[in-house]
């Protein structure tokens, strides 16, 4: 038998000058990102993971001071088996059951009103609901606190509950959360209601849909995409929580050093000069808001599939 004849390859056509230039453009124009995300987020991270394998242990019978000893990953039992960064997580986990749905749901129906053909002055409106964003959180917490102090503000003997007990204090950052950040979502969701085809919208009234019948069926799924990255950094945001928590630490003793994960990680870095916890604690937070964005972020392509 007669061996088949190998084929022959041409070689590669050299990259013109043009394809050259494109390149270099294009590596030009992300090395400023780039740079930055190395500086800001890459290099933090892998310092952070570099001071969570090591803790300050006393040296000897102590006379000599501390001394920086190589644990691993004890840093990290340590954290998972502190029953102070347990209900932490308890404590970020009823805020966020509270006040993404609150939140959610406020943002979108206010969304929809704005959208719609009868309501006016919406440049007017739009700018009322995004200005308490404008607030810097430690003002706005601070506002909160005087409005929920009694004998100084005006709610202590509104609200059905106290918002510096026990009980009261989650739903008393939930509604300090809510405010701030409703009106944000708000211009995010008008914006995305803004590029719904008014032909759809046309073609549905058209059909006999009402105004809620359009908003549930036609406006709401055509921005689902929006409102999924929304969610996801709604979720970010709810794990993170800090400004209002260590805000109303001023004002009662309901809010302890470690009442959110932030707050136990403020706390080991800056109170108890533990930062081989606080950077293993921050590694694990960093950790759950990359799952819990990957989890929402799934739902949210299979859905759209």
């Amino acid at each position: 038998m007669t061996a088949a004849p190998t084929p022959v390859t041409a070689p590669a056509a050299p990259a013109s000058p043009r394809s050259r230039r494109r390149r270099f453009t294009g590596a030009a124009l992300a090395a400023p990102f780039a740079l930055l995300l190395l500086c800001t987020v890459l290099v933090p991270i892998g310092y952070a993971f570099y001071l969570s394998l090591f803790a300050d242990r006393l040296s000897g019978l102590g006379f000599d001071g501390y001394r920086q000893v190589f644990t691993g990953f004890g840093n990290y039992t340590d954290v998972l088996a502190d029953p102070a960064a347990r209900y932490s997580v308890a404590n970020v986990a009823r805020y966020a059951l509270i006040h993404i749905p609150v939140m959610f749901g406020g943002a979108l129906l206010i969304a929809l009103l704005l959208d719609s053909a009868t309501v006016r002055l919406r440049r007017l409106w739009s700018l009322a609901v995004f200005l308490p964003y404008a607030v810097p959180g430690v003002i706005a917490g601070l506002i909160w606190g005087y409005l929920y102090s009694p004998g100084i503000g005006p709610l202590a003997d509104v609200l059905p509950f106290d918002p510096f007990g026990e009980s009261g204090v989650l739903p008393a950052i939930v509604n300090m959360a809510t405010w701030q950040w409703m009106g944000y979502n708000v211009i995010i969701f008008y914006t995305a209601l803004q590029t719904v085809p008014r032909d759809v919208l046309e073609a549905a009234r058209a059909d006999g849909a009402g105004a809620l019948r359009t908003a549930l069926s036609i406006k709401i799924p055509m921005i689902r995409p929006t409102i999924f990255v929304a969610l996801v950094f709604t979720t970010i945001g709810s794990l993170q929580l800090f400004t209002e928590p260590m805000v109303l630490r001023t004002f009662t003793g309901a809010v302890t050093s470690t009442w959110t994960p932030s707050l136990y990680i403020y706390d080991a870095a800056f109170i108890r000069n533990d930062y081989g916890r606080a950077a293993a604690a921050s590694i694990l937070l960093a950790l759950a808001s990359a799952l819990l964005s990957a989890l929402v972020m799934r739902l949210s392509s299979r859905r759209s599939r």
